[in-house]
């Protein structure tokens, strides 16, 4: 399981506060808010607020003894972790409605103390390679091409790309559901790779694999279409005779 997390300082400058931290994290996994509470006096109460409309999600409050909740929001009931010695939150399971600014505020002093900005990231799936072939009509002929396809489904914020080897060929950022790059058809050295901020997925092209399966499958195509012209020749060739024995048959001889 992917457990890294990235830190970065936001450049925006929100509510006297010059920096914000942002966590990046993959879906499922758990991020810690280190909430600074070294200014923070006895009895004095924390709050911890999500979203553009400020929701209120927990509130701590600092006594004689260790750091406690004293309210959970129910979307983070089960979800909401206090380390009681520092104050810092952990939220688990995380799932992709978490994304978000996080704000942690003194209710007694009114002041702003931590921001964090939360982006999660979904699991990416493993790109598929596959050979796609289309054919075309020049010169009375025909002529067929065929290319190497990578796509995935169901992505967004990550992008889709052609190596060989270490060197990029091309890529493509995705926000849809599918999305497909072709190549032609070469050597084992070409891989295609899925990432966004903190993983990634890479499927190495089997050339020789594909190009066999591909190959299998013209041949079977191939037999069966010869397989059904046989069996129309016999077929004709057995009606023709049929109809020349009635004929035969149906003709008087001289002798009558």
């Amino acid at each position: 399981m992917f457990h890294a997390i990235v830190f970065c300082l936001c450049s925006w400058r929100l509510a006297g506060v010059f920096g914000t931290e942002c966590l990046f994290v993959m879906e499922g996994d758990p991020v810690t808010l280190n909430i600074d509470l070294t200014e923070i006096q006895r009895d004095e109460i924390i709050m911890l607020k999500f979203g553009l409309k400020d929701a209120l999600i927990a509130e701590l409050k600092r006594g004689e003894n260790p750091i406690t909740l004293i309210h959970v929001n129910e979307r983070f009931r089960d979800r909401l972790k206090l380390d009681e010695k520092t104050g810092s939150l952990t939220i688990t399971n995380t799932r992709n409605t978490d994304s978000g600014l996080y704000k942690v505020t003194s209710m007694n002093k009114e002041t702003q103390l931590n921001m964090f900005n939360i982006t999660v990231y979904g699991r990416l799936p493993v790109p598929i390679i596959i050979i796609d072939c289309s054919s075309s009509s020049s010169s009375g002929s025909s002529v067929s091409k065929c290319s190497l396809v990578c796509s995935v489904l169901n992505v967004s914020d990550a992008t889709l790309s052609w190596y060989k080897g270490i060197s990029v060929l091309s890529s493509i950022s995705v926000s849809d559901i599918s999305l497909s790059l072709p190549l032609d058809c070469l050597d084992d050295s070409y891989s295609c790779v899925l990432n966004n901020t903190i993983s990634s997925q890479t499927t190495h092209l089997d050339i020789r694999g594909l190009c066999s399966t591909h190959s299998a499958v013209i041949r079977l195509a191939l037999s069966a279409l010869v397989g059904a012209a046989t069996v129309a020749v016999l077929v004709y060739e057995f009606r023709s005779r049929s109809l020349q024995q009635k004929k035969r048959e149906q003709t008087p001889s001289n002798s009558d």
